[in-house]
């Protein structure tokens, strides 16, 4: 066997081309295949070992210390396997001079226990009433002006000395004081934090809850937190890469391997001479055998190296992003991943080969030294034969026969067009389906002119850059706005930070009023608010809480709390925003005027001339900037165009190497045909029609493969980044495009063949008969 990798690593130079359109591919379907299930199989392992742990909270509940007592909360908790509390919780309101406006602060003891055990990073814990420990996590960097050990915050007249910094992974407080000093705070809830026995998946946490709420009252109950909810929005922006790379990654992984077995199988026919002198030189079947299968294994192995190296570093790089809030160590691809592909794709992409090696294995040494070189060409004569009756230019017509001359080949060409177009039918739907997502998420062009008022007089001073704050009052601004030339709707709005009892973060929830139904949100299910007491929010929000449209809701702030039903759905990404009106407002800050005012025009007015009619009755007023549509759109797009186009390519380097193999297999035949008067040109048209002709029927067997690829991936993206899409948007292949979509066969085709096309029509006659 000495001898056998010297001969095999000879035919890998002699084939370069061949080779490097290997090593390409694989290396690319590799990369794809190890970011896939890498992050399929390690998304929610960081998050899991972090809440192991620390024993964090599967549930965090918040009650009315009016409705229910201590005592029966721990009563009520008997059915759970672990919990920790009741604990007095408030939110301390602090002074305007804070770099924070509110902090859910808990009276603890303690930082362990049997529930939520938090890591004290820096200093120590309060101990006595005036000290307070902030919920920080160690490995974020706060920037300049943030609390710092023995600062101290000052919230309803009394000073608070920050003693120390701690974590918790269940985000159940953003500070904890003492129980004594919780009684001076005034706590206005209680804080529970669960572990249950089964708490896999929503319908068991809901079943837990219902089991430590049994016998309440019920309103008793205030706020939950699930921790399926923090693990949700953790592994959200990694789950949503899964299924298209899952994808691309196997398209490339097919086109391999029919690349592979168009290699071998070409190279075992085009050297039957080389493959009798190994035999009369000594080699046995079973080396020669060997010779073929080392050809492609030598690329194949470093391809997958590399893409395992690159598909490693892909896929730590986004799952330290999605869980470095997690404290979490050891980010990364799961070994068992490396070590399937590893062994896995090289396996594969030789098994393609073993059958065309196997043929160069059976042939005795006087049949591939007596071979001719030119193949059998009975169904491509026939083909172009009666062709010629037609009044087709005759190059054309025997480029339409020369796919029947090596059926086998041209079906393996064919199926890697065919995959090439199914790759650029998915990449084009997915573009256009997330796009219109993404242009009516965003309202991008739904709003024609956006008047900023400044900032709310209860909100302090503004930030440097904003706009000094209205002349007029809130009602004026609006009388001027509705009154300027061409303007036809006008909405008032203003935001405020509020908080869910059981959440650490605030949600942001925007008021309005007057023509809100006219500023491009998309109703999904329920209805507009019409009344107080009613918010409409996103997917991702109710996914997050495991709530549904018909919920009730407690929204904290200013002191004030206020019950909201959740009456619709609208389409928007954020997952901390609420939108609710102005009846609402008044039960909690009556005093708030709008300070943003969106405003639609009758088409051609000009912008200019509203923006300066307003600013002459109120020079407080600024222009603000229309919508943002983000980018993570953009950075799963640009993506796919490189995976789409990576593809592409490599499809047409897999007609390439057919053209190539075809050419010289053929080149006494194009002799032949030069000597009684085919020009270039025409050698050209005939290779390169060969090609095409594949490539229009690959464009119509690709696009159904690529829409239906489209109807898989996309419903998928959306379920892990926790939105929805409605059924409209996956309409999106017109018949003008589809028609379009046949013409990228024939573009992978043609490209492929042109080259190699171009390269045997410059062949001269002489050199063809030196060569034979």
């Amino acid at each position: 066997m000495s001898a056998v990798w010297p001969v095999a690593r000879a035919a890998v130079r002699r084939r370069r081309v061949q080779t490097l359109v290997i090593a390409v591919v694989v290396l690319l379907s590799t990369t794809m295949i190890v970011v896939a299930l890498g992050l399929l199989a390690a998304s929610s392992g960081p998050f899991d070992r972090a809440y192991s742990k620390q024993s964090g909270a599967q549930l965090t509940a918040s009650y009315d210390r009016s409705k229910v007592t201590d005592a029966r909360l721990t009563e009520a908790a008997r059915s759970a396997a672990a919990v920790a509390g009741p604990f007095a919780q408030a939110t301390l309101e602090l002074d305007r001079s804070q770099m924070m406006d509110s902090l859910a602060t808990v009276g603890r003891a303690d930082p362990g226990g049997p529930v939520d055990r938090l890591n004290v990073w820096q200093g120590r814990w309060a101990t006595k009433p005036g000290e307070i420990v902030l919920n920080r996590n160690p490995i974020n960097k706060e920037g300049r002006g943030a609390p710092q050990l023995n600062g101290t915050v000052t919230a309803g007249g009394q000073t608070l000395t920050i003693v120390g910094f701690a974590y918790s992974v269940s985000q159940s407080a953003e500070a904890w004081v003492t129980p004594e000093q919780m009684n001076s705070l005034h706590p206005t809830a209680t804080q529970m934090l669960y572990r249950f026995a089964h708490a896999a998946t929503n319908a068991d946490v809901t079943a837990g809850q219902q089991g430590v709420t049994a016998g309440l009252p019920a309103d008793a109950l205030i706020g939950t937190q699930s921790y399926l909810a923090l693990r949700a929005m953790a592994a959200g922006e990694p789950n949503t890469f899964v299924p298209f790379l899952m994808v691309f990654g196997w398209l490339g992984l097919a086109v391999a391997v029919l690349i592979v077995a168009n290699v071998v199988s070409g190279a075992v026919v085009a050297g039957f001479k080389h493959i009798g002198v190994l035999k009369s030189l000594g080699f046995t079947p079973t080396q020669v055998m060997t010779v073929y299968l080392g050809m492609i294994s030598i690329p194949a192995v470093v391809g997958c190296a590399g893409g395992v190296v690159l598909g490693n570093v892909l896929a730590t790089s986004l799952l330290t992003r999605a869980f470095e809030n997690y404290g979490a160590g050891g980010l990364g691809v799961p070994i068992w991943v490396d070590v399937a592909t590893l062994l896995g794709v090289p396996a594969l992409v030789a098994l393609s080969a073993l059958l065309p090696a196997l043929r160069a294995r059976s042939l005795s040494a006087a049949q591939a030294i007596s071979a001719g070189s030119a193949p059998r060409a009975g169904r491509a004569l026939r083909v172009q034969r009666s062709l010629s009756g037609t009044r087709l230019p005759r190059a054309v017509s025997l480029g339409l026969g020369l796919p029947f001359a090596r059926p086998g080949r041209t079906a393996l060409t064919l199926a890697a067009v065919v995959l090439g177009v199914t790759s650029v039918t998915l990449a084009v739907g997915l573009g256009k389906s997330l796009t219109t997502y993404q242009t009516a998420a965003s309202r991008a062009g739904a709003v024609d002119l956006t008047m900023i008022a400044g900032p709310n007089s209860t909100e302090g001073e503004p930030p440097p850059g904003a706009p000094p704050g209205a002349k007029l009052t809130d009602a004026e601004d609006e009388a001027v706005l509705r009154a300027a030339p061409g303007v036809t709707s006008v909405a008032a709005s203003t935001d405020l930070g509020m908080r869910l009892p059981g959440a650490q973060a605030d949600v942001r929830v925007s008021f309005y009023r007057g023509d809100f139904d006219q500023l491009g949100f998309r109703i999904l299910a329920g209805r507009w608010f019409d009344g107080p007491g009613q918010v409409v929010v996103s997917e991702r929000f109710l996914r997050q809480r495991g709530l549904a449209v018909g919920d009730t809701i407690t929204l904290q702030s200013k002191g004030k709390s206020v019950r909201a039903q959740i009456v619709g759905k609208a389409m928007y990404n954020s997952g901390d925003e609420v939108l609710s009106n102005w009846a609402t407002l008044a039960l909690i800050a009556p005093e708030l005027r709008a300070n943003v005012y969106e405003v639609n025009v009758k088409p051609g007015t000009d912008l200019d001339a509203v923006v300066q009619a307003v600013l002459a009755k109120d020079s407080g007023l600024a222009e603000g900037e229309g919508q943002d549509p983000g980018t993570f759109v953009a950075v799963v797009l640009a993506t796919v165009v490189l995976l789409t186009l990576m593809l592409g390519t490599v499809a047409a380097l897999g007609v390439f190497n057919t053209v190539v193999l075809n050419t010289r297999e053929r080149r006494r035949d194009l002799g032949m045909l030069k000597s009684i008067g085919m020009t270039p040109a025409q050698v050209t048209v005939m290779v390169v029609t060969s090609m095409t002709a594949l490539g229009a029927v690959g464009g119509l067997l690709g696009i159904p493969l690529g829409v239906l690829a489209h109807r898989l991936v996309v419903p998928a993206m959306a379920n892990g980044a926790q939105i929805e899409l409605p059924d409209f948007m996956l309409e999106v292949y017109p018949a003008g495009l589809l028609a379009l979509l046949v013409l990228a066969g024939i573009v992978i085709s043609a490209a492929g063949a042109y080259f190699p096309a171009r390269a045997a029509a410059r062949t001269t006659i002489a050199e063809v008969l030196h060569n034979e």
